[in-house]
């Protein structure tokens, strides 16, 4: 009895020793992304990639043409982060840095070529979504988000701004383009994604309609994916005044609160999060609406929340998706990340007769609803 007294009191105290080394995660928290943004904004990702992935620091600091001593520094920072590696000749006793893979995720982003499927573009960069949400504008509302806890009325975005995100967008042209590239690197990697994952979801369809699908990305890297598909970009008129034109797809100005073209499928990614249910409702009832009864479907690419424990291999991106309900409280009116109960609940309400869940390597799940 003795023992398990002291096995506990033993258990006590270490847990107490790794919540004193934990904090200081959360005192400092913020750290890596103001570092990071901090590389990008110096383009030292890109430097290296031109460079050939690899470069001694003198180089380094040289091309980029900051301070030595502080580039250091940064770089100790980073190479301990694993973002770059870093290396040591002892003939030379020259210091240098390579890229990683964490890295090759950060460097410049570049669209799709357009009408070009043997593009060699890096779609898979998460550059501009992260400096997106590291903008100033979209760090203020995180200061208030305990008003929104004590008052579900009390929009932090809208505290820090006076209106909602998407009022901000319309009256500000550069927060705008941060947030275009932002949502075209994120539709970018997560199409490719879905159409390597999960192809079933879009074989032997003629026809999708990308529903808020902005300049037209997603469709662009679908299409290429499978060119037998026709696509329908919706989105609001001052976004597809503003996409290019590409082959095979035709962009539609309109509210999906209001209509949604007709198409064997209509797709919705990273959409539906941004609305309360009753808006989710109406959106789904549009898109049913939109799709042949007998052999249409509606596809939803978005995250599903675990409702329980789940294993080390199932929850890779659990943390992920539980950050994006914070965003959602902090960046919008209404929004959040669902769990399968609460997809359920709306897909139901929207009058899908059935529906299925197919879970990817992807923050998101794909959910096909069924008339």
């Amino acid at each position: 009895m003795e023992n398990k007294k002291q096995v506990a009191v033993g258990e006590e105290e270490a847990e107490e020793a790794r919540a004193q080394v934990e904090i200081w995660q959360y005192v400092f928290g913020f750290t890596p992304m103001a570092v990071v943004k901090c590389a990008l904004e110096l383009r030292i990702p890109d430097v290296l990639e031109a460079h050939g992935g690899a470069m001694t620091h003198s180089d380094l600091s040289a091309a980029l043409g900051c301070s030595p001593s502080v580039l250091r520094r940064i770089m100790r920072y980073l190479v301990h982060r694993r973002i770059f590696s870093h290396h040591h000749h002892q003939e030379s006793s020259l210091i240098g840095y390579s890229l990683t893979p964490l890295s090759r995720l950060l460097l410049k982003y570049r669209l799709p070529a357009i009408n070009d499927t043997t593009t060699t573009n890096n779609t898979s960069s998460l550059a501009p979504l992260l400096m997106f949400e590291s903008s100033p504008v979209m760090l203020a509302p995180w200061h208030r988000l305990s008003a929104r806890a004590l008052d579900t009325r009390a929009s932090p975005f809208a505290a820090a701004h006076g209106g909602d995100i998407w009022a901000y967008v319309a009256a500000n042209p550069s927060h705008s383009k941060l947030l275009d590239d932002a949502m075209s690197c994120h539709a970018s990697l997560f199409v490719s994604t879905i159409t390597q994952c999960y192809p079933e979801a879009f074989q032997g369809l003629s026809s999708v309609v990308d529903v808020g699908g902005g300049d037209g990305t997603a469709l662009r890297v679908l299409t290429a994916a499978f060119p037998a598909i026709r696509g329908i970009n919706l989105d609001l008129p001052h976004v597809v005044s503003e996409a290019p034109p590409s082959e095979g797809i035709e962009h539609v100005a309109g509210d999906m609160f209001q209509m949604v073209p007709k198409a064997d499928a209509a797709f919705l990614m990273w959409v539906l999060h941004d609305w309360n249910d009753e808006e989710c409702i109406q959106i789904l009832s549009k898109c049913r609406e939109a799709i042949p009864k007998g052999r249409g479907k509606v596809i939803v690419a978005e995250a599903v929340i675990s409702d329980q424990h789940v294993s080390e291999e199932d929850s890779k991106y659990e943390d992920v998706r539980l950050a994006l309900d914070m965003v959602m409280l902090a960046h919008t009116e209404t929004g959040k990340e669902r769990t399968l109960q609460e997809w359920d609940y709306v897909i139901k309400q929207a009058g899908f007769t059935s529906y299925t869940v197919k879970h990817i390597e992807s923050v998101v799940s794909i959910i096909e609803a069924y008339p």
